[in-house]
């Protein structure tokens, strides 16, 4: 068991990591971070500062491990605001999965995190001590600290909203917390002007390249009017929260390398949850190089890969559900018309202190998707579908009453939904990265054309499946 974070050991080479370093790529932002031992810093690779000379810096996977041995976050390249380390640099899919739920906030009991896990207290802590060199409570702590030294240097949030939402007890515990772990005070992080406003705005990034008019594309043709607003540059729309609707609009920003996201809401526990689910939706996580490798190793030509595909999912699983059941044996256009119906009928209307996604539409006329309350309790004679179908989508709302989150099999259980359904919501429901659609007959047809080997594209599947629909469309579109 390892007593201490030790600085990463790259399988290619330390010299790697350096020449990653030098040329500030943007594609390495959030792979590793690099500290500076004549200052005390540590720095995303893309910091603007003068870059060190090589025998004064450090590398790490993970910024808590920079913080654990003393080192400060950048004031300028803010380490915070960096991307997630991914999956895949050889950690176990139990180590991936504790990291994720240690992540979150307002933190949880480690004893009720190992617990879902299905592992000891004592063995989820030895996995993660060997992994990245501190202990689960010392990684949620940390955490903590990054997001609201995040919230403190980008938003206008009052210090007392700040503790609240990163869930401090006081303001005596944000302040010994930052202290401790960005060597700085709250007061010192903030240089403007303090306010108690609600309305957050937030820079979220991604690793380019972005293919941002494809998921633009992808979005708009399955927006539902009055709950989501597609631009040229924005993706917006309502979304629950504790029984309220709060809103988000996201701009994209392309010399940037990111989304600036501007968030209404007036739960701000749920602020980390909301933020999390914004890059989820935007498939902000993703390393699109790697993916681009396992495309090709599956055997798509390299002048066939879209670049910078991402998976734009759902807003939530239940969302993403309906939406699959409502689409079966239609097309796209036909079911967004029978999805928007259903909002229109059973949804929530959006109040009028939460901003409009939309200036140009009545406020009467936007909405949050319903909840699973209102669809499994309607008839949904509304709808113009065949009656199986609609028994469908109200026994599958029923299985989310009172937040339960139902198993694959109850799902699979009600009659009229089959596999594809069940996989189409894990891909954009769920957010699984390794789903193929076999059982979809645009993915046969395209697959068919290429010697395609769908497991070589593992665990990157649903980029695949995502990739022959685009060839597909780009074929009809050089047939008009």
């Amino acid at each position: 068991m390892a007593d201490s974070a030790a600085p990463i050991k790259p399988l290619l080479g330390e010299s790697v990591f350096s020449k990653a370093r030098l040329s500030r790529d943007p594609r390495f932002d959030g792979r590793f971070f690099v500290a500076v031992k004549t200052t005390g810093i540590f720095c995303r690779p893309i910091c603007p500062a003068r870059l060190p000379l090589e025998e004064n810096v450090t590398y790490y996977q993970y910024a808590t491990q920079a913080m654990k041995e003393g080192y400060r976050p950048c004031f300028r390249c803010r380490p915070d605001s960096a991307l997630n380390s991914p999956a895949w640099k050889g950690v176990g899919a139990t180590i991936t999965r504790s990291l994720s739920l240690l992540s979150s906030i307002p933190i949880q009991p480690v004893a009720e995190i190992a617990s879902r896990l299905g592992i000891s207290e004592r063995y989820l802590n030895k996995l993660v001590v060997s992994a990245i060199g501190i202990s689960p409570k010392q990684f949620q702590n940390m955490q903590r600290a990054l997001f609201a030294k995040q919230l403190i240097q980008q938003t206008q949030l009052s210090m007392t909203d700040v503790a609240v939402t990163a869930g401090f007890q006081s303001l005596r515990q944000l302040q010994r917390s930052v202290e401790q772990y960005c060597n700085t005070s709250p007061t010192q992080l903030r240089k403007k002007r303090v306010t108690t406003q609600k309305n957050i705005t937030l820079f979220l990034s991604y690793r380019p390249p972005y293919n941002w008019p494809y998921v633009r594309g992808f979005l708009a043709a399955r927006a539902v009017e009055g709950v989501e607003k597609v631009t040229e540059n924005s993706y917006a729309r309502y979304f629950p929260e504790n029984g309220k609707i709060g809103a988000f609009k996201a701009e994209h920003i392309s010399a940037r390398h990111g989304f600036e996201v501007q968030i209404d809401m007036s739960d701000l526990n749920c602020l980390y949850r909301i933020i999390d689910n914004i890059k989820m939706v935007l498939d902000l996580h993703a390393d699109p190089l790697l993916i681009e490798e396992s495309l090709l190793q599956a055997g798509l030509p390299d002048h066939l890969l879209t670049e910078g595909l991402r998976l734009p999912s759902a807003w939530s699983v239940f969302e993403s559900g309906c939406r699959a059941i409502v689409g079966q044996q239609v097309s796209v256009k036909a079911a967004i018309g029978q999805v928007t119906l259903l909002c229109h009928k059973l949804g929530s209307k959006a109040p009028d202190n939460v901003f409009s996604i939309d200036q140009n539409m009545n406020r009467q006329k936007s909405y949050c998707f319903p909840t699973p309350e209102a669809v499994a309790t309607n008839s949904l004679e509304f709808l113009r579908m065949p009656k199986a179908r609609k028994e469908a989508v109200r026994h599958f709302a029923g299985l989310f009453l009172d937040g339960n989150n139902p198993s694959h099999e109850a799902i699979l259980a009600i009659k009229g939904v089959g596999q594809w359904t069940l996989d189409y919501l894990k891909m954009r429901g769920e957010r699984n990265p390794d789903i193929y659609l076999n059982g979809d007959l645009i993915v046969r047809k395209m697959a068919a054309q290429y010697p395609i080997e769908p497991d070589k594209a593992a665990p990157w599947r649903s980029y695949l499946t995502l990739q022959l629909w685009q060839l597909s469309n780009q074929q009809k579109e050089l047939q008009l």
